[in-house]
């Protein structure tokens, strides 16, 4: 280990897309916190809009105007998760928010959708040993990510794409194209 990876918080650590533990007593207290409001969250009276809307304002880092997440919904810490106005989270959607997961404006994400930027090394002493690593996320605005989706590590989709239900996303989409499957491919750009 390097002197500078010796010198950084795990979670510097794994924000930075580095080896942490997430055993560190920093991360179990955070993610202590957002299980807590996730409960509270996924529990709640099917009329409890307004105390619904509150409690995602206090779990997501930031989360714009006009946004919905139905419950239940599942996510690591949530601080991590950055949101613009009008992104609509569909039900059992999973976030696993161990880095950045930026989604842009009027987002619409189908139900049992599931983002991952948690990952594992390769070198399984290292998994043994409780190390794992996490890469962001990013969704531009526009996007629709029909059911069942998958979104794996590192990969950026953008803006005004489709994605079709039930694809695994395991690289970058650009910008205004309809990709679908597994693994998901661009099947056709839009005008």
């Amino acid at each position: 280990m390097n002197q500078s990876n010796a010198e950084k918080s795990m979670r510097q650590r794994m924000l930075a897309g580095e080896l942490y533990l997430a055993t560190d007593p920093e991360l179990v207290e955070l993610l202590v916190r957002s299980q807590r409001i996730l409960h509270t969250f996924n529990l709640s009276v099917p009329d409890a809009t307004t105390a619904r809307q509150s409690l995602i304002q206090e779990l997501f880092g930031e989360i714009g105007p006009g946004s919905e997440v139905k419950p239940p919904f599942r996510c690591d810490y949530g601080f991590n998760i950055l949101a613009g106005e009008r992104l609509f989270i569909n039900y059992d959607c999973v976030i696993l928010d161990c880095n950045t997961v930026r989604l842009g404006d009027r987002v619409l994400i189908g139900p049992k959708v599931q983002i991952y930027t948690a990952t594992h090394p390769l070198n399984p002493t290292d998994r043994t040993d409780g190390w794992e690593s996490a890469l962001p996320v990013e969704i531009g605005s526009d996007v629709w990510i029909g059911g069942g989706a998958i979104i794996c590590p590192g990969v950026t989709i953008g803006e005004g794409s489709t994605i079709g239900a039930g694809s695994v996303v395991t690289r970058n989409l650009p910008p205004r194209v309809v990709a679908a499957g597994n693994p998901c491919r661009v099947i056709r750009t839009l005008d």
